[in-house]
C-alpha cells in the first residue's frame, strides 16, 4: 500500500472520506424516512413515486408517467419500479395505462386515494428531510 503523504493521495483519501461520509448520511436518512413513513403504510420509495407524480400534477390532479422517467427520478431499476407500482396500484394509490405515444410504454397516475396520502405524508418526508440533512 502506498504511504499516505503524498498531496495527490490526500486529496484521494479526503474525497474517498467525502464519498463514504455522503453513503453513510443516505443511508441514515433512508432509514429514517422508512420507519417515519411505515407508520403510514409506506416506505421511503414508495413515497419517492407518489411525490414524483404529485410534483408535476394539474390542479385537477392529473399527471401521469411513463415508468422509465419515473424510474430515473427516483433511482430504481425499472424491474424494482415495476414490482413497487404494482403494490401502489393494488392498494389503490396508483393506477397505470397504456402508453398512447408508444403502445409498449406504460404510464402511471396517482388516484384520488394516492393523492390524499401523498397531501397527508407529505410534511412527514419533508420533516425527516429537514432534521437530517440541515446542520
Amino acid at each position: 500500500m502506498a504511504a499516505a503523504g503524498t498531496d495527490g493521495t490526500q486529496a484521494e483519501q479526503a474525497l474517498v472520506e467525502q464519498w463514504r461520509g455522503m453513503l453513510a448520511l443516505h443511508a441514515r436518512t433512508q432509514c429514517e424516512l422508512d420507519r417515519a413513513l411505515h407508520g403510514h403504510g409506506l416506505c421511503g420509495s414508495d413515497f419517492e413515486v407518489l411525490d414524483v407524480l404529485a410534483e408535476s400534477a394539474a390542479p385537477d390532479g392529473s399527471c401521469s408517467y411513463r415508468v422509465q422517467e419515473i424510474a430515473e427520478r427516483v433511482h430504481l431499476s425499472q424491474s424494482a419500479l415495476s414490482r413497487l407500482v404494482a403494490r401502489l396500484e393494488k392498494e389503490g394509490l396508483v393506477e397505470r395505462g397504456m402508453c398512447a405515444e408508444d403502445r409498449r410504454g406504460v404510464r402511471v397516475a396517482l388516484t384520488g386515494k394516492g393523492r390524499a396520502l401523498h397531501v397527508d405524508v407529505l410534511p412527514v418526508q419533508r420533516a425527516v428531510l429537514s432534521r437530517m440533512l440541515t446542520d
